[in-house]
């Protein structure tokens, strides 16, 4: 016989989120909570810095659902992550961009030969560096990439201890507010920044029903975003 407690864990739907995106509107305005009730489910909320960390806690079964760009579900999956994918949103390819300080002598992509850039591994905007050099004609080991989290990575863009940094909204409009960086280029006509939803395979079995709900809770904040200017 189930204890209560262990009922009451069974009844939970666990989130990872992280510092953008609908999850984030869901979680502050209590919509997916009230969306699952009725189906006999709360929810617990977890923050990730990006998504890889997201998917490696997915894919440990320490979070049920979550959301992540297009590339880290990639590398997830060549590690032998076993990932569903379960919903998409559209293209954002001006929510993420490599930035330079205001007053660095880089003008272009193509002069990033030879400087530092820091970025997120395994990221959209590993991704977007990788297709910008590309398309720049920058051989990808003509740079020097270092790999921080985006608090780490801002710190050193503020400090002057790297040359660029590649990051994604809500970082990418803070720092530009807050220091007058400037966009080397964004994921425009290059990499289109699409976010996806994903589950484990057990959990998409087990519980379809709360997979839709989700995705219904996730198109409903969606629609109220768009007609409050929170997109």
């Amino acid at each position: 016989m189930r204890t209560v407690a262990a009922a009451r864990a069974a009844a939970t739907v666990r989130i990872g989120y992280q510092k953008y995106g609908s999850l984030v509107l869901l979680k502050g305005r209590g919509s997916l909570a009230k969306a699952l009730a009725p189906l006999g489910y709360d929810v617990t909320w977890s923050e990730f810095p990006s998504g890889p960390p997201l998917l490696e806690a997915l894919n440990a079964g320490a979070i049920d659902l979550g959301s992540a760009g297009e590339a880290p579900p990639i590398f997830a999956q060549a590690a032998s992550a076993d990932l569903r994918y379960v919903g998409t949103e559209p293209p954002a390819p001006r929510g993420e961009a490599i930035l330079v300080p205001k007053d660095s002598p880089v003008r272009s992509v193509a002069e990033l030969r030879g400087k530092t850039i820091a970025l997120n591994k395994g990221s959209n905007v590993h991704f977007l560096v990788v297709r910008a050099l590309e398309k720049a004609g920058v051989p990808y080991d003509a740079v020097k990439l270092v790999f921080l989290s985006p608090a780490d990575a801002n710190a050193a863009f503020v400090r002057g201890a790297v040359d660029a940094w590649a990051i994604w909204d809500p970082y990418l409009a803070a720092a530009e507010r807050s220091t007058g960086a400037r966009v080397l280029a964004d994921g425009s006509g290059i990499a289109p920044n699409r976010q996806f939803y994903l589950s484990r395979r057990g959990f998409t079995e087990a519980s379809p029903e709360v997979v839709v709900a989700i995705l219904r809770a996730v198109a409903e904040v969606d629609t109220w975003a768009a007609g409050n200017g929170a997109t």
